[in-house]
């Protein structure tokens, strides 16, 4: 036998010999064709020609090849990925392969070399009387679909043919397992009956041929036939007496008594062995389906509720029985409910539906199992559209039907008696497990329901607002009891009942009718209730006189409870429903508890809410007297820096009169000298220092002067902008030396303010040489000026920000102090901001500074408008 590595060692030598441009060894299995061995063609080249071998039209060209044993070839799409223009089909005798070769063009001796290879690939040892038969006693056994398609591949080597398809027996059905250049037939059942050619090959035991000119041409049971097919031939699979299955072959031309003796002989080999696959293959479903029963005391037993019990059941019948259309009906365990389970696309759906008139009630009823074994001929309507055939098997527990099982299969005849044996078996015990879990999960709900009340009493005990609680606590009491209708009703200001919280599926539709209508009713249930505070329980409003019926709402079970706080009615509880016997004592049990809770909390709420109203008096009253409090701290701030600016500047004018005199005195002489004494004196390097000390301590004197005197106001409306733009013409060449980028936002609507210009830009110069000074190494200087709204009052807002050292938290409430000053050996007199602070004072606003070490200072001057 050939190995991969020799089959493409001869593959390559044909390629170069032939100048192909890739070559390809494909196999049709299972109506499929698979690329055994690949030559030059790439992954995305391999996977193109994947996708075209299995268009149909390609599939039947190739089988026409397989057949004829002769070459094609074709023109390959020029938006492909192969590289040659047409790829050719070399037949391998004998077997269901092909060699497939791309190439621009093949001449006939280029041919001959493919042809020789195939021929060398096929290694033909048998002759047209002995044709290539398929050991099915080896591996292939345990694969049914496989040996099926190898014994109908015998049957198209041993003679040339259009098509083929190969029928196992099953009942009185024959289904189409394995096609040759008919893929739609694979999966087609026959009924042998219904046929007069298939009833024939059934008595006869015997061939059957049939041409076209033939009556019976039109009866044919299957196939794809073409225009120009002439004959059709079925060949039976006998064992004893018994047909096991049949094979048909059509073509257009008449099948030769050599070749007719030759298929004849192939169906009489093949039978046993196909015989043994199918065996083989019933044998290996009934032990799957005896494992089943396993399966389930491992699986289903361990399942925790109802619907994993269905999920764990329907796949264990879903493997074993090969179909998905399976449906369990369980009783509720009071008679009235329906519960359907369904697989929906490979999901299981679960719905709840009323018992009283469903289809499923007579089988219920019925109790027995039944096994339709086709719906067409039987006249039987299947839980699945489309179904051929169903078992149906009862759930029974202590004599009494609890529920149904229903398997169906598009396949007629799919279920045997052993199948709804096996079934009986399995729905006792399941009938045994769901009852009990269905009991378990009814002690659970009792458990979960107290749980529930718990969780509505954590979701509402530390509410204040009453209104807050009925609402939450309707939602929840529906949403967790499943209730229809949960009301809430509570005392309001007018002393009258009002709902404060709905819920429930039906809370809209009585919200609507509400509109109209009042909800208590002084004859009606929730009048009585609300008088006597006494519950009431009622399982059939019909016969109910104190019942009243909302428009629209007609409830038949209602619980109406109150929520009593010593003698005094704080609220009521009502619950309704539209199905008679709704509620039980448990309920109202649960209700009345969840009321003595809801109680005391709404009383700690009214209680809480009488107390809010006095924090709220009390709170106004402090922010009132904090706000006064503020004013006159403000006030006082005001007064005490300006008694400071008084005292210093009466202190500054003296001081400034009594060194302003000998300054003069020595400025004047020091400037004599320095004119009379020669340029390389030793001295005038020290007479010159002298002078600009002298200089340094007058401008000291003449700030003193100028912080101590009042001077003349003239103030005029003025526009700040222009202001701000004059400043900013005088320091330009200023911040541009000492390497700051200025930027400057001047708001053009901004209203003209009072002020003395000279004094505001006195303010500006101060504030900008001040944040110079702070970028020692340059920066970011922003001016800005916009109009603000504070304190109800309309401002002019100047803005002075730079990204300099900023100012020590510490040092900030003391900046405006003169003879302060944080720049240290840097220079200054700490006069320059308290002349700042004096001048915006003056004019009625006020400073404000925002600062961060290392990340500068903004200073903010507000000037009323």
């Amino acid at each position: 036998m050939q190995t991969e590595t020799d089959l493409e060692t001869q593959l390559k030598e044909a390629v170069q010999l032939s100048g192909a441009d890739w070559a390809v060894l494909a196999e049709r299995i299972g109506g499929v064709w698979l690329l055994r061995c690949v030559v030059r063609l790439n992954k995305n080249a391999q996977t193109e020609l994947t996708e075209l071998l299995g268009r149909p039209s390609i599939d039947t060209w190739l089988c026409g090849a397989l057949s004829g044993g002769n070459v094609r070839s074709s023109a390959v799409s020029e938006q492909s990925s192969f590289k040659s223009r047409r790829f050719f089909a070399f037949p391998l005798s004998g077997v269901s392969q092909a060699v497939l070769v791309g190439a621009n063009d093949l001449t006939s001796e280029e041919q001959k070399i493919w042809k020789l290879t195939t021929s060398l690939l096929s290694g033909r040892s048998t002759t047209p009387s002995q044709p290539l038969f398929p050991d099915l006693q080896s591996d292939l056994a345990f694969d049914l679909p496989l040996a099926i398609e190898k014994v109908l591949d015998a049957f198209v080597q041993a003679v040339p043919c259009q098509g083929a398809w190969l029928a196992i027996r099953r009942g009185e059905l024959l289904d189409i397992q394995a096609e040759w250049n008919d893929p739609k037939a694979k999966g087609v059942s026959l009924l042998i009956e219904a046929n007069p050619i298939l009833r024939r090959v059934n008595r006869s035991l015997a061939e059957v041929a049939i041409t076209r000119k033939q009556p019976n041409w039109d009866n044919l049971p299957y196939g794809s036939l073409r225009s120009g097919t002439n004959i059709w031939i079925c060949f039976p699979l006998v064992i004893g007496q018994r047909l096991i299955g049949v094979v048909t072959v059509w073509r257009q031309k008449e099948f030769s008594p050599a070749e007719m003796a030759q298929l004849r002989e192939l169906a009489s080999r093949v039978s046993p062995s196909v015989e043994v696959v199918v065996t083989f293959s019933e044998m290996a479903a009934h032990l799957r389906r005896l494992g089943l029963l396993n399966d389930f005391v491992l699986t289903v037993s361990s399942a925790q509720n109802l619907d994993q019990i269905a999920r764990r059941t329907f796949g264990l019948l879903s493997r074993a029985f090969n179909t998905e259309l399976i449906a369990l009906f369980m009783r509720s365990s009071d008679g009235r409910v329906l519960r359907d389970y369904r697989l929906e696309d490979g999901k299981m759906t679960v719905i709840s539906v009323s018992l009283s008139g469903h289809s499923i009630q007579p089988v219920l009823k019925d109790g027995q199992a039944r096994r339709v074994s086709d719906t067409t001929k039987e006249g039987f309507t299947p839980i699945y559209k489309g179904a051929r055939s169903e078992l149906i098997v009862p759930l029974k527990y202590r004599g009494q039907s609890i529920g149904i099982l229903i398997i169906d299969s598009l396949r007629a005849e799919a279920f045997t008696q052993y199948d709804e044996h096996l079934m009986v078996v399995i729905t006792s015990h399941l009938a045994g497990l769901i009852e009990y879990t269905r009991l378990r999960e009814e002690a659970e709900g009792r458990a979960r329901s107290l749980g529930l009340i718990h969780e509505v009493v954590q979701q509402v005990i530390g509410l204040n607002d009453k209104r807050e609680v009925a609402a939450i606590t309707a939602d929840l009491v529906a949403q967790y009891f499943k209730y229809e209708l949960a009301a809430i009703l509570l005392l309001d200001d007018e002393n009258k009942f009002t709902i404060q919280g709905i819920g429930g599926t039906h809370a809209e539709t009585v919200k609507k009718a509400l509109a109209d209508e009042e909800f208590v009713v002084e004859v009606g249930v929730t009048g009585r209730v609300s008088r006597s505070g006494e519950s009431y329980l009622i399982n059939d409003t019909s016969r109910e006189k104190l019942y009243q019926p909302l428009r629209g709402w007609d409830a038949r079970s209602e619980i109406c409870v109150a929520m009593k706080d010593g003698g005094s009615i704080l609220g009521i509880i009502d619950v309704e429903s539209r199905e008679q016997n709704a509620f039980t004592h448990d309920d109202l049990i649960a209700m009345e508890s969840l009321a003595g809770i809801l109680a005391a909390v709404i009383s700690n709420a009214n209680q809480y809410q009488k107390l809010q109203v006095s924090i709220r008096q009390l709170r106004a009253t402090e922010i009132e007297l904090n706000a006064r409090m503020e004013a006159q701290r403000s006030a006082e701030n005001r007064l005490i820096q300006a008694a400071k600016l008084a005292a210093v500047g009466e202190m500054a004018a003296g001081v400034a009169h009594e060194l302003n005199n000998p300054l003069t005195t020595v400025t004047g002489f020091s400037e004599i000298v320095l004119e009379e004494l020669p340029r390389d004196s030793i001295h005038r390097e020290d007479l010159e220092m002298v002078l600009r000390e002298a200089k340094r301590a007058s401008q000291v004197v003449r700030r003193l002067l100028d912080f101590s005197r009042q001077g003349e106001r003239i103030r005029a409306s003025s526009d700040l902008n222009e202001v701000v733009t004059d400043v900013i013409a005088l320091t330009r060449h200023l911040i541009q030396t000492n390497d700051v980028r200025l930027t400057l936002e001047l708001d053009g609507e901004m209203p003209w303010v009072s002020i003395d210009t000279n004094q505001i830009k006195q303010v500006l110069l101060n504030l900008i040489h001040n944040a110079l000074q702070a970028m020692i190494h340059g920066g970011e200087l922003h001016v800005i000026t916009q109009k603000a709204v504070r304190d109800n009052r309309e401002w002019a807002l100047m803005i002075v920000k730079d990204s300099g050292i900023g100012i020590p938290v510490e040092d900030q409430n003391r900046i405006f102090e003169p003879f302060f000053t944080t720049k240290g050996n840097r220079g200054g007199t700490g006069l320059g901001l308290s002349v700042t602070y004096g001048i915006v004072t003056d004019h009625g606003g006020t400073i404000e500074v925002k600062s961060e070490p290392e990340e500068g200072s903004t200073f903010s001057v507000w000037l009323p408008i």
